[in-house]
């Protein structure tokens, strides 16, 4: 069985090919350890093989590995799970990111609870790419006043637009898919480009992390490529 540092290599590497087939600098994607449902121990494990960005879904058992975790410094926490309104307070006072925006109430309860003392919260907007009836997340046409009003915000940096596409379509509607996010980013940038730095894509999973990137993501969220098959939740 691969260890988790070995899949960690394995994965950065995939990263590094796709990176450099797609013509684009070689820094310019990041891994977004998907720990839901791991224990502690297997993101020290992760860490101690150089990994420092974790995504959660799940806020107490997130709150819990943060706490696990406390001892080992540079770990970033990006909350990466749909938001409850009774949950804003410490998604704020925890996470450097929050990648699953889908509503302004959402994000001012962000702004006005991010502690004075930290630097403003990295957000992104969670859009329903395909228009799933089961997803969370606005729609495309949704986001340019979603946009602007969040670019008022004072404790907010908002970064970009996150998505997650069926991985089980076929490879051409997949990567029409991450096409679409790509270009409501840019549409985003020309059409305000004082509301946050709009440098960022979350999209790609373990399975379609090179089409992905190919068409321009800057985070790719990968869980079972680097931990193994995940265990059920436990209630």
């Amino acid at each position: 069985m691969s260890s988790i540092a070995d899949n960690i290599g394995s994965v950065t590497r995939r990263i590094q090919k796709a990176t450099e087939l797609a013509g684009r600098a070689p820094d310019s994607v990041r891994l977004l350890a998907v720990s839901k449902t791991r224990p502690p121990e297997d993101l020290r494990a992760a860490a101690d093989a150089g990994q420092t960005a974790f995504g959660e879904n799940y806020l107490q058992e997130a709150l819990d590995k943060i706490e696990a975790l406390a001892d080992l410094e540079g770990l970033e926490w990006h909350f990466i799970g749909p938001i409850q309104s009774n949950k804003t307070r410490a998604i704020a006072e925890s996470f450097a990111w929050v990648h699953s925006v889908d509503r302004l109430k959402i994000a001012r309860r962000l702004s006005d609870q991010r502690p004075e003392h930290l630097p403003a919260l990295n957000i992104c907007l969670q859009v329903n790419i395909d228009g799933e009836p089961s997803k969370s997340g606005c729609s495309v046409a949704e986001l340019p006043t979603l946009a602007e009003a969040i670019g008022k915000l004072d404790n907010l940096s908002l970064r970009g637009l996150m998505a997650i596409p069926d991985p089980a379509r076929p490879e051409g509607p997949l990567r029409q898919s991450f096409h679409r996010l790509a270009s409501a980013l840019e549409d985003l940038r020309l059409a305000h480009p004082d509301a946050g730095p709009l440098d960022t894509l979350s999209m790609g999973m373990s399975g379609d992390l090179e089409l992905a990137i190919a068409e321009g993501a800057t985070w790719v969220r990968v869980g079972s490529a680097l931990f193994g098959p995940r265990p059920r939740k436990q209630e």
